[in-house]
């Protein structure tokens, strides 16, 4: 080869090296465009109106986040023509894919049409979104129970002395499936979603309304019903019996008469209250000093069976308008016979304590006598002292009194109740019934026999005991002067004997002086424990023994220093 030719070849390699240098610096300018374009959003890139072009995929997501917060969480508000229920995006499944939008629009790319696109701009770019389908449909079908409008069936009424016609309206009820495809076509574009529904047709057509009107509506209201019950005659106008009735439709749709017989018969009560008589149950009372049975009473009540309603219906409907009812006897719960068989004939057992002079306390212990008076046990039967007393309130003239609270005396409503109580229960001691509950008083109070007395409290602390004597038991309280003396009536089973121990663990009381306006003085008692034993006896034999274990906390010495109290209780 010639110099020559030998220059020109090199010129070539060199011109070759030179084109194939320039496209590798081009390549690589063009890669390095493409991978700096591919890591940010296009220019321009707007997201449900949200600008984003340009920005790294970090700075996207954290700027439609905060832009999108709302939207994510605003309800979806599914709607029929009357109402609205709304659907909240997380419990039924919508969610917002902000991470999946931005990385659809960045990423590296050789395509030249795409980075043309980054340079220039791209607009308006869809926000993705992610949706649970059976949570969506959970949630609308839970909407639909608000927005579903069941139709009304067609009726009538009877106000006011009238038959009134009430047409039937035709209700909506949700499609489920269709009304969740609507959703998940709107969201998260549209907040506001209608409800796809169908109609509902009432089976009461309104031909059947005014056959119904024509065949027993209107002459139901056309005039006064007379009822004849016994010996008594009495009228009924439309407007008085009319709460009773109403139009019933059956699965065909038919209207039918129905007669509500409870309602019917106040409105006959008011009309003639007189006809019907209370039952009264046989008894044992005190009379002349000596025990009675006063016998049972039957009552009689109106016939409120079917024989009523189908004569009234009758009547109602007919130019017959009456109506002629039965009277029936109703027996009382305890006969003449059952209260003679309790055998109350002669007193069993007798107590009797002495209460101080206490105005308001006294007037208490008489209230409760009385009550307590008059009081039946039958065989088998429990008596409960608070049962037969009820709740000691000023509405039933009691007084504030001293009563034990806390181990010292303060005021309150009932006190002196205790008495009655402690008196009743020596009364049920001695008659041998057996004793099921009672509570001593929490320190021993001279009046009353150690260990052998009970206090009570509304509503827990009660003397309760179960008339286990075979007979009947008839309580006969009464007080004179300042002796309260308790009788128990019946047919005597035993003779009973009380035998009281020697006093245990005696403790000395305390000296307390109260400043206090509220404090009550007490005079000094030792604490102790006793026991007393009871011995039941049958034609002077022995039959068992039954004992009552007793703790008296000390009565402390207190002295009231306030003004207004006095310096010593009254005992």
């Amino acid at each position: 080869m010639d110099a020559k030719a030998l220059v020109e070849g090199m010129q070539r390699s060199r011109v070759l090296l030179v084109v194939v240098a320039a496209i590798l610096i081009l390549a690589a300018m063009y890669g390095g465009l493409a991978a700096i374009l591919g890591g940010r959003v296009p220019s321009g890139v707007t997201v449900d109106g949200v600008a984003i072009g340009g920005m790294s995929p970090r700075d996207a997501t954290i700027t439609l986040d905060r832009a999108l917060s709302t939207k994510a969480t605003q309800p979806v508000h599914l709607s029929v023509p009357s109402h609205t229920v709304d659907i909240q995006p997380g419990a039924a499944g919508l969610r917002l894919d902000v991470p999946g939008t931005v990385s659809g629009l960045t990423g590296f790319t050789l395509n030249p049409l795409q980075m043309w696109a980054h340079l220039t701009g791209s607009g308006s770019q869809p926000l993705q979104h992610a949706i649970d389908r059976e949570k969506l449909t959970a949630a609308v079908t839970k909407a639909a129970g608000a927005l579903d409008h069941p139709a009304k069936q067609g009726s009538i009424t009877f106000t006011g002395g009238r038959a009134t016609a009430v047409p039937s309206v035709a209700g909506s009820k949700v499609r489920v499936a269709e009304t969740t495809n609507a959703v998940v076509a709107a969201w998260p574009r549209q907040q506001n979603v209608r409800a796809v529904v169908t109609a509902t047709r009432a089976t009461v057509s309104a031909a059947e309304i005014r056959r119904a009107a024509q065949e027993f509506a209107v002459p139901a209201m056309s005039g006064p019903v007379t009822f004849v019950a016994g010996r008594s005659t009495f009228v009924l106008a439309p407007g008085q019996y009319a709460p009773a009735l109403s139009a019933a439709v059956d699965a065909t749709g038919r209207l039918g008469l129905r007669i509500n017989m409870s309602a019917l018969m106040v409105a006959i009560r008011v009309a003639e209250p007189g006809v019907e008589t209370d039952a009264a149950d046989a008894t044992v009372k005190l009379v002349a000093g000596k025990p009675r049975v006063v016998p049972a009473v039957t009552g009689t009540r109106f016939d409120d069976g079917p024989s009523t309603s189908s004569r009234f219906r009758l009547a109602v409907t007919s130019p017959a308008r009456t109506v002629r009812m039965r009277l029936v006897l109703v027996p009382p719960e305890v006969t003449t016979a059952v209260a003679t068989g309790w055998r109350i004939n002669a007193p069993i057992s007798t107590f009797t304590t002495q209460f101080p002079v206490n105005p308001p306390r006294t007037n208490n212990i008489k209230i409760a006598t009385a009550r307590l008076n008059g009081t039946v046990i039958r065989p088998g039967g429990q008596f409960s002292l608070n049962a037969t007393l009820g709740q000691r309130t000023a509405a039933k003239g009691y007084r504030e009194a001293p009563v034990i609270y806390g181990g010292r005396l303060v005021s309150d409503f009932g006190g002196g109740v205790s008495q009655v109580s402690t008196t009743t229960f020596n009364a049920a001691f001695f008659a041998g019934v057996r004793i099921d509950q009672h509570l001593a008083h929490s320190f021993y109070i001279k009046r009353y026999p150690e260990g052998r007395e009970a206090t009570v409290s509304w509503p827990d602390v009660d003397q309760k005991w179960t008339n286990d004597t075979g007979s009947g038991i008839l309580i006969q309280a009464s007080t004179k002067g300042s002796d309260l003396t308790v009788t128990l009536w019946g047919t005597k089973k035993w003779d009973i004997e009380a035998v009281k121990g020697p006093r245990r663990n005696v403790v000395q009381p305390k000296v307390i002086v109260d400043p206090k306006p509220s404090c009550v003085p007490q005079l000094p008692t030792p604490g102790f424990d006793v026991t007393v034993t009871q011995v039941f006896k049958r034609n002077g034999a022995q039959v068992r023994k039954v004992s009552f274990d007793t703790h008296y906390i000390p009565e402390d010495n207190v002295t009231c220093t306030h003004r207004a109290v006095a310096t010593q209780p009254p005992r």
